[in-house]
């Protein structure tokens, strides 16, 4: 019955300029810790995050750096499983142990979010967003709070185990298995997996890429996603090839960055993920551990 649930906030679209980390510890289904603290990304913080959490450069100054909190966050994830909402969080810790070199236990990662799409039905290929749970099962949390995500992302596991009455082993074992649930006809062809653990996102790649754009797309469509060419109020995840997440000034970046960060700011929920960032996402939510630390 005992985790750790883990939510982090970024400063920019590099996944590794972690800003705010939020940890609560339940030990037979009760909270008995939690832990919060803003860090210091030493990166710039881009507007569009800000608008989402409020977090500035002057909220993080005097705040520490991964690198001196790296020992302590690894105590309370030491030995444990770790759930977050999507692998996001996930591949946002990851790549900031990777960033600064520090070496990183191997704990056991449970994703809520393939948890929610295998419990309730109508959460099984849309909607299972952290926001849209949470309304459904009456929870309430200050929402781009590192810790008050953790907080939902906790709870939501509670009420899965309520209504599945499985434990977090027997949910581990859960994920790995298929949604079960009968798909509904979608309004749109789905060249998506709909099992995959990122089905309902809608992704769209822009900038210059290391990769052929059609191997990009193969990948994204492999793990759930469906890929659009550009951005509309669909959209859900932009790519941008990691040279164009660079700060720049707004009119240099490209025309659908510029769109993305236009919904952004008028309410809708786009990430902004460097190129990097989205291998790694691919990768995990394949199941593909990170074998070694970079040399």
């Amino acid at each position: 019955m005992d985790f750790v649930a883990l939510d982090v906030e970024t400063a920019n679209a590099d996944m590794s300029s972690i800003c705010q980390i939020g940890l609560v510890r339940f030990k037979e289904r009760v909270v008995v810790d939690t832990w919060k603290t803003f860090v210091d990304p030493q990166d710039d913080f881009d507007p569009v995050n800000i608008s989402i959490h409020h977090i500035t450069e002057d909220t993080v100054r005097g705040a520490p750096t991964f690198p001196s909190i790296a020992g302590q966050l690894g105590g309370y994830l030491a030995d444990t499983t770790v759930v977050c909402h999507t692998h996001f969080d996930r591949v946002a810790l990851e790549q900031c142990f990777w960033k600064y070199r520090v070496e990183m236990a191997n704990w056991i990662w449970l994703d809520s979010a393939r948890v929610v799409r295998r419990t309730w039905e109508q959460f099984a290929w849309r909607g299972y967003g952290l926001g849209s749970v949470c309304g459904f099962l009456g929870l309430q949390f200050a929402f781009h709070d590192a810790l008050e995500d953790a907080k939902a992302a906790g709870f939501i596991l509670l009420a899965a185990m309520d209504k599945t009455g499985l434990d977090v082993t027997g949910l581990l074992d859960r994920v790995e298995m298929p949604i079960g649930h009968p798909a509904p006809l979608f309004e749109t062809a789905f060249d998506a997996n709909p099992e995959g653990p990122l089905f309902g996102e809608v992704l769209v790649f822009t900038g210059a890429l290391t990769i052929p754009r059609a191997q990009a797309a193969g990948w994204a469509a492999q793990v759930g996603c469906e890929v659009g060419t550009s951005v509309t109020k669909k959209t859900t995840i932009l790519v941008v090839g990691d040279q164009d997440v660079i700060k720049l000034a707004g009119h240099e970046k490209s025309s659908k960055q510029r769109k993305a960060e236009e919904l952004i700011y008028n309410g809708q929920t786009i990430r902004i993920l460097r190129e990097t960032d989205f291998r790694e996402l691919v990768s995990r939510a394949q199941g593909n551990p990170r074998q070694n630390m970079p040399q």
